[in-house]
């Protein structure tokens, strides 16, 4: 199936697995843009107007920023085999962000001092704050019994089940796989540890595993520009006349996450539902393109 999706990623990526997986059980084939994992982005900026966190989705001249939109994008394009059921989007933002934080203490202090010095002053210029390895040794112990808190959570959804969604994968196999596959690739020791006695979880792992990532081909991030350069955006959603936000199409408007790497993007407001802003901008070389973003955990005012 040509779905016209390139994903702007690396390999390492733990947010970026998240889409691989849903591009796997989707069956979907796909172009695999490899970015830097620090910057600079020179083919990345001009897409997304400052947003430089990983992943981001193109589908022409429209840019999908946070893995959030980009599950959901995926979902609305190609719903077959279906995987977004009942509070799974809760389950997605705790698995990105209260679990997340567990894997990053619990991975970097096992890494210790291999991280390498220029990743830490990416991390903390994208953060805002230190990025304190002897920190985050302290408190390890503490992330590690966390990890295994939630890990078990996952043991008890496959219960009667292969998958935490059912009989087929759903987003919140998507979510939860995101942790399990950073940790076991990035410090298998530890999650060898924290998975002991879980075992319908690594049987699960397996079967993830077994699934794959679809059918991926490689692109130079500069073809992913010309493409953009050479496409119209679609049609935008519009603006929802009840927003809480009073904001009106054509507004020049800010958009920036509200955790880390809080960039502001500028841009005029196209589309806002309840859970998508949508803005049209320029960046040099490129024709008018429109860069989405969740609702959820972004941080959207007029400029």
């Amino acid at each position: 199936m040509t779905s016209g999706i390139i994903l702007h990623h690396y390999d390492s990526s733990p947010f970026s697995e998240k889409v691989r997986f849903m591009l796997g059980v989707k069956g979907l084939d796909w172009a695999s843009v490899i970015q830097p994992v620090i910057m600079p982005k020179p083919d990345l900026i001009p897409l997304t107007g400052g947003y430089r966190r990983i992943p981001v989705m193109q589908i022409g001249a429209d840019v999908y920023c946070d893995s959030q939109v980009i599950l959901a994008e995926i979902e609305r394009r190609h719903p077959t085999p279906p995987m977004v059921r009942g509070a799974d989007w809760a389950v997605n933002l705790w698995a990105d962000r209260i679990w997340f934080q567990a894997s990053v203490a619990a991975i970097f202090a096992e890494m210790g001092a291999a991280v390498p010095k220029e990743f830490i002053a990416d991390r903390e210029k994208l953060s805002g704050r230190p990025f304190d390895i002897e920190g985050m040794k302290a408190a390890a112990p503490f992330a590690k019994a966390q990890w295994r808190a939630y890990a078990a959570w996952v043991e008890e959804g496959l219960e009667g089940s292969d998958w935490l969604g059912g009989a087929t994968p759903s987003l919140a196999d998507v979510a939860a796989w995101m942790n399990v596959w950073w940790a076991q690739g990035a410090a298998p020791k530890v999650a060898d540890g924290l998975l002991s006695g879980l075992d319908r979880t690594r049987a699960w792992a397996g079967r993830v595993r077994a699934i794959g990532h679809g059918k991926r081909h490689e692109m130079a991030p500069g073809e992913a520009v010309r493409i953009a350069n050479a496409s119209t955006p679609a049609d935008p959603a519009g603006v929802a006349a009840d927003d809480p936000s009073g904001l009106s199409s054509g507004e020049a408007v800010v958009v920036m996450a509200d955790d880390y790497g809080r960039d502001p993007i500028v841009g005029t407001l196209v589309g806002l539902t309840r859970d998508r802003i949508t803005i049209a901008r320029e960046c040099g070389e490129l024709d008018v393109n429109h860069v989405h973003f969740p609702r959820a955990g972004y941080v959207l005012a007029r400029r």
